[in-house]
């Protein structure tokens, strides 16, 4: 096992890795595919405590993480100092990661297993990543493109923007985010929104096939597709139908939030 403490801008090159643990305060993130041997490179940074890199070859794991930074603890950070590092990680499209930060904007490109990303109020995109993959955000927002696979995301009130989807599955839940989902379902594709009072607006192609549930208690529902119908009861809204053969499935669920759904270009 090789550690190091990085104080100042430096780039470090690693053996084999299939797993990689980054967790950063403030800054900027990026971690991204490559056919190349593994690097990691420090552009910038400003904190008074040291970035521990440890590389385990017999585990072949990389892990990047201020000592007293942890997964459970991120939240607290919001009230402490601003640990600012600008940093970027190149590993195998096949790694598994896991990447969190508190306030620092952060990018993850290419991988195509599992990824989970986690952030307090800095925004995430993720680019290209297949797989199975999970965002957590209290306040942050999530932009998903070329998304395949399957995504899992919740926040408290941080936005999830999806664009150029085609998810096997897509289960999103907030208090208040906001939904925009630009989807191509795939025949067993199913996705699942649901909020308390935050807005969601999803478009599908106008030849999509797909099994359509919108409801809402107190928010409005608006629909540009002429096949579903309104088949909501008292004290319940709801616009529900099938669109072309059906297969897929498409639920959008809030309290008072308004759901939308428009009809795009044939694909």
């Amino acid at each position: 096992m090789q550690q190091w403490a990085i104080e100042t801008p430096e780039q470090l090159t690693f053996g084999q890795v299939e797993t990689l643990d980054v967790r950063i305060v403030a800054g900027r993130l990026a971690v991204l595919a490559s056919e190349g041997p593994p690097t990691l490179e420090v552009a910038e940074m400003d904190s008074a405590a040291p970035l521990i890199v440890t590389y385990d070859e017999h585990t072949r794991s990389l892990t990047v993480a201020y000592q007293d930074l942890t997964w459970d603890g991120m939240l607290g950070w919001l009230r402490r100092d601003r640990r600012r590092t600008v940093l970027s990680i190149a590993v195998p499209k096949t790694c598994t990661v896991n990447a969190g930060v508190v306030s620092a904007p952060a990018v993850v490109a290419g991988f195509e297993r599992k990824t989970h990303v986690k952030s307090v109020s800095g925004e995430l995109v993720l680019d290209g990543v297949s797989g199975d993959v999970l965002a957590n955000t209290v306040s942050g927002s999530v932009e998903s493109r070329a998304m395949s696979g399957d995504l899992a995301f919740k926040s408290v009130s941080g936005d999830l923007t999806v664009a150029d989807g085609s998810p096997r599955r897509l289960k999103a839940g907030t208090i208040s985010g906001r939904f925009t989902a630009d989807l191509a379902l795939r025949p067993t594709g199913h996705v699942t929104l649901n909020s308390v009072s935050g807005d969601i607006v999803v478009r599908l192609p106008e030849n999509a096939e797909a099994d359509v549930s919108l409801r809402s208690t107190s928010g409005r529902l608006v629909s540009t597709f002429h096949e579903l119908a309104n088949t909501g009861g008292p004290g319940a809204k709801a616009l529900t139908g099938r669109l072309g053969g059906g297969m897929a499935s498409l639920s959008a669920i809030t309290v008072s939030g308004e759901v939308t759904l428009l009809k795009g270009e044939k694909e």
